[in-house]
C-alpha cells in the first residue's frame, strides 16, 4: 500500500484565507444587520436575512471577479506578491501600495455590489399589495423623525448611504482584524 503524504497537498490549500474570509462574514453580517434594523427600520430577522444574503452573494461574486481578472495583464507584475498575501499570507515588502489599491476598488465594488443586491431583493421580496397609494422615491425608505425642536418631520433614508454606512462599518470591523492579525503575528515572530 503506498504511502500518502496529505501535508504537502495541505501547504498548497489556502486553508487560511477560507477561515478568514468566513470570519469576515461572521464580523461584517451582524454590523450590517444592525445597521439595517436601525436606519431602515426593518425588523431584526429581515434586517438579518437582508444582511445575510447581500454578504453572501456579494462574497460569492467577489471570488468569481478575481478568479476572472487574475489572468489579465493588470496582474502581471504584481500578481505573485498579491497572490501569496491573499493566499497564503506572504506578505513581500513592495506590495503595500498595491494591496491598497486593491483594497479601495474592492471596498466601492462591494458597495455597489451590495446596493444592487439589496435593492434587488427588496423589489423582489416585497409582496404586490404592499403598494402604496403615493409614489416612493426610487432608491429610498421614508421615515419619521423627531427635530429638536419637537415637531415630527419626513426623513428620506437613502438606501445607498445605509448600504455606504453598513459597509464602511463592516469594512473597518474586518480591517481592524487583519490588523490584528498582522500585529500579532510579527509579535510572535
Amino acid at each position: 500500500m503506498p504511502n500518502f503524504d496529505f501535508s504537502d497537498y495541505f501547504r498548497a490549500f489556502p486553508f487560511g484565507l477560507i477561515i478568514f474570509d468566513f470570519l469576515f462574514l461572521l464580523v461584517a453580517i451582524p454590523i450590517e444587520a444592525y445597521i439595517l434594523n436601525k436606519r431602515l427600520k426593518f425588523d431584526k430577522r429581515t434586517s438579518a436575512f437582508y444582511a445575510i444574503s447581500i454578504n453572501v452573494f456579494s462574497n460569492a461574486i467577489g471570488w468569481i471577479v478575481f478568479f476572472l481578472i487574475e489572468p489579465s495583464t493588470f496582474f502581471r507584475n504584481y500578481k505573485l506578491g498579491l497572490l501569496n498575501f491573499l493566499l497564503y499570507n506572504r506578505l513581500e515588502d513592495n506590495i503595500y501600495g498595491n494591496i491598497i489599491l486593491a483594497a479601495f476598488i474592492t471596498f466601492f465594488g462591494t458597495l455597489m455590489v451590495k446596493f444592487g443586491l439589496l435593492r434587488l431583493l427588496i423589489i423582489a421580496l416585497s409582496e404586490p399589495d404592499d403598494k402604496k397609494a403615493e409614489p416612493e422615491p426610487e432608491d429610498s425608505i421614508l421615515l419619521w423623525r423627531k427635530t429638536r425642536r419637537g415637531r415630527k418631520a419626513l426623513q428620506s433614508t437613502s438606501l445607498l448611504t445605509t448600504t455606504l454606512i453598513a459597509n464602511s462599518l463592516s469594512y473597518s470591523a474586518i480591517t481592524l482584524v487583519i490588523l490584528f492579525r498582522i500585529f500579532a503575528r510579527t509579535n510572535l515572530s
